[in-house]
């Protein structure tokens, strides 16, 4: 008996489904699409659930005839090509002919349309792949598609879906693109009934105001320019204008949102010179190219293209780009002046905005204990010995009766013990110190090796441990602000925290939404008053988020690295004999550590090593 089955329709159709409708954004994506591609000027776009439950589209297009009504759900069915020339000049966003029938088959979908020239109204339904009847009704120019419960019929996948909250931020990060790919279409975008974005068509300008706000226009050069058959105008960030993750970011080729790594790559590659880590630019460009010279069929979802010569993609957007960045004589030629109109916000959360700005500035010099303190001061007083105790870098004088008994670094020799690390016994009167190299290199001897030490690496890696402990075994104390901080984000940021709001509470934030996409915060957790809350809480949104599954601890890993980075030891600094043996006392000799930022904190050199290079030996 034969082992390959043929497949029925119904299932063929689910597997098809999970190619072009990955989750409810996808089925938005396909369905807006449609709706541009029939020539809409309004559109609406309702949501509920994350989608899950209804996902309704509304347009004033050119509709489908009560004749197509049927075919329209049928697979490989579409108006945009007719034979396989058409996909060498694709001009439409769709052109696959999968979209309904993919959605039609995990899912409760109802089309209702009516064309120009038809006198009536008419609907069909597809409910999980049967198809219904064309029925006559009420109705106006245009298409209306329902989809209801998305995914009923396919519970594995279901399974899978994030939360509502996860899901909606994802559309709207769709939605948000396809009104600024398409700023002279009128878009208004609900959400649970409730309005979240809308956009009347009126140009680029209000498309990117209505998604960023006006400060997006103030801080970006708006430029034009033609060059190697390329067309490339839109908004490039200033230099100082950046963002905590990639969100605001957006390219539209041909019209359509893609994620092109040659592309990105060119304009990151101009930006790199300007931004520091994890800082990112923003940018909303729109590039033009020849339809032969793209392929736009690479993927499913249509969100990635090929182009035939990369170099030239390449080669132009990152001369554009750097040329504006550089100042060259040429941007002179491709900025264009910029009027940007000034948008009131309200004067009540005006004045909180402002307000809070400053209290941020006020908190950020409160010290709230010894870690802050002021490291310069420590080593500018060399009549004292430094401490390196549990507290932080201090000086003897601190504790001067401890100093005086000799035992005025017993806290610090119980560091070790609490590392990660575990120890053998180790004998340190093994290694003798042999002096030290440009005030920042410890030279040690042992047998036949020797081993410099970054005192900067080593020190901070301790201080490291001592504070990871403490955040693990910490008790949230909660710092109130004299005044709030107003945390505005776009609706992906805004989704994305919405989602894990009680992650974020449990790390010791007051925070409630504040309307819009604003948060508003009135307390912080102790040991992070000094912290930057938009650049925290822009990376906490990042695609690559430390909330997404890493324990509650690590979410301030970062933070802690840098302040034992400040309250270390700094290389250069000239220490006295008891500094350099209390430091090695608790070392223990572990010198497979690294510090926060994965340097070592010490290399071996062995006597053989030193011999080969006098030549010695060979």
């Amino acid at each position: 008996m034969g082992k390959i089955n043929i497949l029925p329709k119904s299932i063929y159709n689910r597997i098809s489904a999970g190619e072009v409708v990955e989750r409810p954004y996808s089925a938005v994506k396909e369905l807006v699409e449609n709706a541009l591609d029939a020539g809409a000027k309004n559109i609406s776009v309702y949501i509920e659930k994350g989608g899950k439950q209804l996902i309704k589209i509304v347009d004033d297009g050119s509709g489908i005839s009560r004749d197509d009504l049927c075919a329209a759900f049928l697979p490989h069915a579409t108006s945009k090509i007719s034979s396989a020339d058409d996909l060498f000049n694709i001009q439409t966003l769709g052109f696959r002919g999968e979209a309904l029938a993919s959605i039609a088959s995990v899912a409760g979908v109802k089309i209702t349309s009516k064309t120009v020239e038809q006198e009536f109204c008419y609907s069909n339904t597809c409910n999980g792949g049967e198809l219904g009847t064309v029925q006559e009704c009420s109705g106006y120019n245009g298409t209306t598609v329902e989809v209801k419960n998305l995914f009923f019929n396919t519970p594995a996948r279901e399974k899978f879906l994030k939360t509502d909250k996860g899901e909606e931020s994802d559309i709207s990060a769709v939605v948000s693109r396809f009104i600024l790919s398409n700023p002279e279409v009128s878009f208004d975008y609900y959400v649970d009934d409730k309005l979240i974005l809308q956009s009347f068509g009126g140009g680029i300008e209000e498309a990117l105001i209505a998604i960023y706000g006006n400060s997006a226009l103030q801080n970006s050069y708006k430029i034009e320019t033609e060059k190697n058959g390329l067309e490339i105008k839109g908004y490039i960030g200033k230099p100082s204008f950046t963002k905590a993750n990639r969100t605001y970011q957006s390219v539209f080729l041909n019209g359509r949102c893609i994620s092109n790594a040659t592309i990105s790559s060119a304009i990151s590659n101009a930006y790199s010179s300007y931004l520091m880590k994890r800082q990112y630019p923003f940018y909303v460009l729109y590039i033009n190219v020849p339809p032969q010279i793209v392929d736009v069929n690479v993927t499913p979802n249509k969100s990635d293209v090929r182009f035939a010569n990369n170099g030239i993609i390449y080669g132009t957007i990152y001369s554009v780009v750097s040329s504006v960045l550089d100042g060259k004589a040429s941007a002179l030629e491709i900025v264009t002046n910029l009027d940007v109109p000034n948008f009131e916000v309200s004067d009540i959360k005006n004045e909180v905005v402002e307000v809070a700005e400053e209290t941020k500035q006020f908190l950020s010099n409160v010290k709230a204990n010894t870690f802050t303190q002021d490291i310069k001061t420590v080593f500018d007083n060399k009549t004292q010995p430094i401490v390196f105790c549990d507290s932080g870098v201090t000086t003897a004088t601190q504790n001067k009766d401890d100093f005086e008994q000799g035992n005025f670094f017993e806290e610090n020799k119980k560091l070790l013990e609490k590392t990660e690390t575990v120890q053998t016994e180790i004998d340190l009167s093994c290694y003798q110190y042999k002096g030290n190299l440009f005030n920042t290199y410890l030279i040690y001897e042992n047998g036949d090796n020797v081993f410099l030490i970054d005192q900067h690496a080593a020190h901070e890696r301790l201080i490291f441990d001592k504070l990871k402990k403490d955040v693990i075994n910490r008790k949230v104390v909660i710092q109130p602000m004299l005044l709030p901080f107003i945390l505005n984000l776009n609706q992906q940021e805004y989704g994305f925290l919405s989602d894990k709001i009680s992650i974020i509470q449990e790390l010791g934030f007051e925070i409630e939404e504040f309307g819009g996409t604003s948060y508003k915060i009135s307390g912080i957790p102790l040991d992070l008053q000094t912290i930057d809350l938009n650049t925290f809480f822009g990376e906490l949104a990042n695609e690559n988020s430390i909330l997404k599954g890493i324990k509650l601890h690590e979410i301030i890993k970062d933070k802690i690295a840098m302040q034992a980075c400040k309250c270390a030891v700094k290389g250069g600094m000239e220490l006295s004999a008891i500094e350099i043996d209390e430091l090695f006392t608790m070392l223990n000799a572990n010198f497979g550590l690294k510090c926060p930022h994965g340097r070592p904190i010490a290399i071996t050199i062995t006597k053989t090593e030193i011999e080969k290079m006098f030549k010695r030996i060979v």
